[in-house]
């Protein structure tokens, strides 16, 4: 049964930093694309970003451009989100996503959800 488990969610003030983690069991990690969604309170769900298999590309939505990094160690079954210059605007659930199809923008296109976790940014 695959897994995925995020964490390193929290309340930052404006401008500051947070750096997620989500951790996957129960499937050959390297053979995962993965992504990240965010859901802010009374939106839609929106596409952060996504990252290869390898790592060597990443994709991101414009709203996040040049402030997230998202990286991945396939030894330890693990992808980051690293937030920079982080904005009100950020504050949602953070949840990561996997899958075996390809890179994708869309939450439906993935195969396997974690449950997300509560980032904050209010001063």
């Amino acid at each position: 049964q695959v897994q995925l488990a995020e964490s390193g969610g929290g309340l930052v003030q404006p401008g500051g930093s947070l750096r997620l983690s989500c951790a996957v069991s129960g499937h050959t990690f390297s053979m995962l694309y993965m992504g990240w969604f965010r859901q802010a309170p009374g939106k839609d769900r929106e596409f952060v970003g996504a990252i290869s298999r390898s790592g060597e590309y990443t994709y991101y939505s414009d709203s996040v451009k040049g402030r997230f990094t998202i990286s991945r160690d396939n030894p330890k079954n693990t992808m980051d989100l690293q937030m920079n210059f982080l904005q009100p605007e950020d504050t949602a659930v953070y949840s990561c996503t996997a899958g075996v199809r390809g890179v994708a923008g869309s939450w439906s296109d993935y195969d396997y959800w974690g449950r997300g976790t509560q980032v904050t940014v209010s001063s």
